[in-house]
């Protein structure tokens, strides 16, 4: 029975490790699935319209809007969930965690496959969006509010804006939700820092040409 699949998860995953009632009651990760689940159901049947407003029903009482027309595989555990979207032609794998304010989303607005290919045992970070008919390989981790736009290879991690593999080696927990092996590790803080670093230059070497004469300018 997949309610008990998804509170099994759930109960794996999160450090909080609830109670089965706090698992299947709880977890609007999980309400959202099954929500879906009656949504997908429908809109394959080709009555798309009852599936959007079942879909609508699921959004309104969970605050996850997940398109009736995605694709979703076995045991998605989506932790907190709030703000998060998943578009139309969206694909997600099996045991994949999502963490709240995630969008899978399109790029284009042209008919035809416009959002992403989530492999499994993927974690995608709070805040993260993962943009574009792109492919995130299995057991990739997408850190928190990273902006992906490009396929992320089986195995990596990808941090920042735009997104990227950080310095040292991959993440390797699955529970790890927001896809950082360091958190010291910022490659946007890294950019600036380098940034900082020439604007330092340029002022020292301003203020010497200052400290010139003219003449010798």
């Amino acid at each position: 029975m997949e309610i008990t699949e998804l509170a099994r998860a759930i109960r794996s995953r999160d450090p909080a490790r609830p109670s089965w009632p706090e698992a299947v009651l709880c977890y609007a990760g999980l309400h959202a699935v099954l929500w879906h689940r009656m949504a997908h159901a429908l809109w394959r049947r080709g009555l798309k319209g009852l599936a959007r407003f079942v879909s609508h029903i699921g959004r309104f009482l969970t605050g996850i809007e997940i398109h009736p027309g995605a694709t979703i595989g076995r045991r998605l555990f989506i932790d907190h969930g709030m703000g998060v979207v998943i578009g139309e032609t969206a694909q997600i794998g099996d045991d994949v965690l999502i963490y709240h304010g995630v969008t899978l989303g399109g790029l284009s607005g042209s008919p035809g496959k416009r959002h992403p290919t989530i492999g499994n045992n993927v974690a995608i970070g709070a805040g993260a969006q993962v943009l574009g008919p792109i492919t995130i390989g299995d057991g990739a981790r997408i850190g928190a509010n990273a902006v992906v736009t490009k396929d992320v290879p089986r195995d990596c991690t990808v941090v920042g804006i735009p997104a990227r593999p950080p310095a040292g080696s991959i993440c390797t927990d699955p529970t790890l939700g927001y896809g950082l092996t360091d958190p010291d590790q910022d490659p946007v803080g890294e950019q600036l820092a380098v940034m900082r670093a020439e604007m330092a230059a340029l002022r020292a070497r301003v203020a010497e040409l200052e400290r010139q004469p003219v003449e010798a300018r």
